[in-house]
């Protein structure tokens, strides 16, 4: 049983598991939705492990530890002259060895919160970082080389891996983001599917425009976003903080199971002039196939993610502004088998493939670490899920 305990605050071991791994999360300085998902592999990893995790929560000391190490990283050109002599942020002494380190970030810009565990090459015979969002035009060189004492990096991106390896000198991997299909899947008594269309996150002004007509007409449940998000680029990925991320994953899976199509585009579709030619997999696809949704959108033009998905109608394509929504809800509607096939295999590739207990295997295949008894065991949960979704595709 993982017991947490309060630390005032400084940043301290919230999470005392026994494991031998150790986590270091920045749950309590960056409470954004879309980082709800990134601590939710964090969750996975310490349930499976039993690991220590530490909340970096001091948000004060470690800012101003960042700028004066900044300031000095750029004058004096030494990374190690700057981490002798910048203001420390607020720290935590390890009182025992890891097999493992596995911080987990939401962005590159996290980086600095390794300081505040300044002892942890010394005490994990392994270390590996998981970077979630990393793009091309935003690799912040004085924030990566902190990453050069590691012994892999792995990234959530495939575009920027490359550059991420060059710049940090150490081994780097793609690793792609999944879901806790445990939690979204609804096995084993599946509710009825009651929600016709869920479009929630980014999304298309005309297709978000004919959704409300369907549902003004009463021809559709549309379950979607209604609050306004801040000026500029807030603005157009509606987002917002949440309270508890374990309680938003729960109302989203508990939505999902219960959503007939859901609204699957990929990573910053409506920002083109950031992303540039880069497209990436957003959390959509992971989610949707492991509730057992239809998805409609567009998803990336690239090999790896039909590498990912490669099974038939894993996504159904959609423009992402597509007036026309209501002929295509109308088409799928005829062919229910279609449908329930879709379905089934969306499930059985999630629990195949798709978990985040897939990824930590991954982490640990790669550096060489034993995969625990609790990995197993959830592997086994996700079997049982895979043969009971195969049967309905048969």
């Amino acid at each position: 049983m993982l017991r947490s305990r309060t630390v005032g605050n400084q940043s301290g071991f919230s999470v005392r598991g026994g494991g031998k791994v150790l986590l270091l999360s920045m749950r309590s300085l960056a409470r954004l939705v879309a980082y709800c998902t990134v601590y939710e592999f964090e969750d996975v990893v310490a349930e499976a492990t039993s690991a220590d995790r530490i909340d970096v929560s001091d948000e004060r000391a470690l800012e101003l530890s960042r700028r004066s190490y900044k300031l000095l990283r750029f004058a004096t050109r030494s990374p190690a002259l700057a981490s002798r002599t910048a203001v420390p942020p607020a720290t935590v002494r390890l009182d025992r060895d890891y097999e493992l380190f596995f911080p987990v970030f939401n962005h590159t810009h996290e980086l600095y919160a390794l300081r505040c565990v300044p002892d942890w090459r010394r005490r994990c015979r392994f270390a590996a970082c998981f970077v979630s969002e990393v793009w091309a035009h935003l690799l912040p060189q004085y924030l990566l080389e902190l990453l050069a004492q590691f012994d892999h990096v792995f990234i959530g991106m495939k575009h920027c891996v490359d550059d991420v390896a060059r710049i940090v000198g150490r081994p780097c991997s793609y690793l792609p983001v999944a879901a806790d299909v445990l939690q979204f899947s609804p096995w084993p008594q599946p509710p009825a599917r009651t929600v016709d269309v869920c479009n929630i996150g980014r999304r298309s002004a005309v297709t978000h425009a004919a959704l409300l007509e369907l549902a003004r007409a009463r021809e559709i449940c549309y379950y979607y976003d209604t609050f306004a998000g801040g000026a500029g680029r807030d603005r157009e990925q509606r987002t917002f903080r949440v309270h508890d991320h374990r309680e938003h994953r729960l109302l989203l899976a508990q939505t999902l199971m219960r959503t007939k199509y859901y609204v699957a585009n990929r990573s910053r579709v409506n920002q083109p002039e950031y992303t540039g030619l880069n497209q990436e997999i957003s959390y959509r696809f992971y989610e949707g196939i492991a509730a057992g949704a239809v998805l409609l959108g567009e998803p990336p033009e690239t090999e790896v993610f039909r590498e990912l998905f490669d099974w038939p109608d894993a996504v159904i394509r959609v423009p992402f502004d597509c007036p026309e929504i209501g002929r295509v809800l109308a088409d799928l509607e005829r062919d229910p088998e279609r449908l329930a096939r879709i379905r089934a295999q969306n499930m059985t590739q999630a629990a195949l493939r798709h978990d985040w207990v897939h990824r930590l295997g991954q982490v640990c295949d790669t550096l060489g670490v034993s995969r625990t008894e609790g990995m197993r065991e959830r592997q086994t949960r996700l079997d049982a899920i895979a043969q009971s979704s195969r049967k309905v595709a048969a």
